[in-house]
């Protein structure tokens, strides 16, 4: 769900923190993605049926093949994908993950939606590690959820920025959130050439609130980890944070009988999920170049791509690499970034890091 209506109050509210670019602005950046959200992309075209009758090849298909294909994609528009892995949910997440089930279609007499969901999705995780480091891009397990671990590398400057169609990235501190950086039909052709840069510092400038303050609106706006306010709307909870500045405060002075709060209403917690996530910090991002065969071997034997389209595919890329497509190719590969080396500005203009 991410945070309800921030982007169009952002669009509204703070349009100075949008900016509209071109693919190619991040050419030799680092990137960090929230797999899952690459996956459900994915997984969403695959054919809408009953997931008990639904073979494991059906399941898997979709979901790797376009994570393979999107991939090459990125890097040959040479960008340096870091794909992130969700760990154990937060309990309090638990309520959105049990509506994900449902709407999926996943129900057991003897499992809960939400066991079967996050049973698959592991099943699924397993094999998207093992594409991409094929491939020979860099995979992280974050301890909790990704968009957190995300968020924490663009702050350390490991990594550029985050790619992900989640708001809440913002509120988990993201400098920098990339939306619609994806293909337009499972990696197939070409991505969209323009994608949407939000910038959190210009976002809070704009607003006049610190971070914790903004913390505070996302949940009032709706997040997963707790209920809402009944009937507040994101004009309103925006003035009411810049008047009131915390939750606590703003419980004070709203009509209770047209904003009826949630009994036991658990902002303080979702609060400190959004602040206090725990991290994992790598020690290096390195990538490497793509092992061809194992890829085909493995494509072949758990999907049903052939391997006339698996080596079709490897071809054009190694043919856009040798065309000079990529900027600076050779210094691609074999590139280690340690923590830090990332920089804070994303300008097409500015010039790359020199690689290590």
């Amino acid at each position: 769900m991410g945070i309800t209506k921030l982007a169009d109050l952002i669009r509204f509210d703070a349009p100075d923190a949008i900016s509209y670019k071109d693919i190619s602005d991040y050419t030799g950046k680092a990137i960090a993605l929230d797999t899952s959200i690459v996956v459900n992309q994915f997984r969403a075209a695959t054919p809408s049926l009953n997931k008990q009758i639904q073979d494991k090849y059906t399941l898997l298909s979709s979901p790797l093949t376009g994570l393979f294909f999107r991939t090459l994609t990125f890097l040959e528009y040479d960008i340096k994908p870091v794909f992130v892995f969700d760990g154990r949910p937060p309990g309090e997440k638990r309520a959105v993950l049990e509506k994900r089930a449902e709407l999926a279609g996943w129900t057991s007499p003897s499992h809960t939606g939400t066991e079967l969901y996050l049973k698959e999705s592991k099943l699924n995780a397993r094999n998207c590690i093992q594409l991409l480091k094929l491939i020979g891009v860099p995979v992280i397990q974050a301890p909790a959820d990704a968009e957190a671990l995300c968020a924490w590398l663009v702050k350390e400057g490991t990594v550029d920025a985050v790619a992900s169609e989640d708001m809440d990235t913002l509120p988990f501190g993201a400098n920098i959130l990339i939306r619609q950086f994806k293909s337009k039909k499972d990696g197939l052709i070409p991505l969209d050439r323009e994608v949407i840069e939000y910038s959190l510092t210009k976002l809070l400038e704009r607003l006049q609130i610190n971070h914790q303050e903004f913390v505070d609106l996302c949940i009032l706006l709706g997040c997963d980890y707790c209920e809402k306010i009944c009937g507040l709307g994101p004009r309103r909870a925006l003035r009411l944070i810049q008047k009131h500045r915390t939750i606590e405060n703003v419980l004070l002075h709203i009509n209770r009988k047209n904003h009826s709060v949630p009994l036991s209403w658990k902002y303080n917690e979702a609060r400190k999920i959004f602040l206090d996530a725990p991290q994992a910090a790598p020690a290096e991002l390195t990538w490497t170049e793509p092992d061809e065969e194992a890829l085909v071997e493995f494509l072949c034997r758990t999907t049903r791509v052939s391997e006339a389209r698996v080596r079709q595919r490897l071809l054009k890329f190694h043919q856009i690499r040798e065309t000079g497509r990529q900027t600076r190719m050779e210094n691609f590969f074999r590139i280690t970034i340690q923590p830090g080396e990332a920089g804070d500005s994303l300008s097409s203009s500015e010039k790359r890091p020199k690689p290590k």
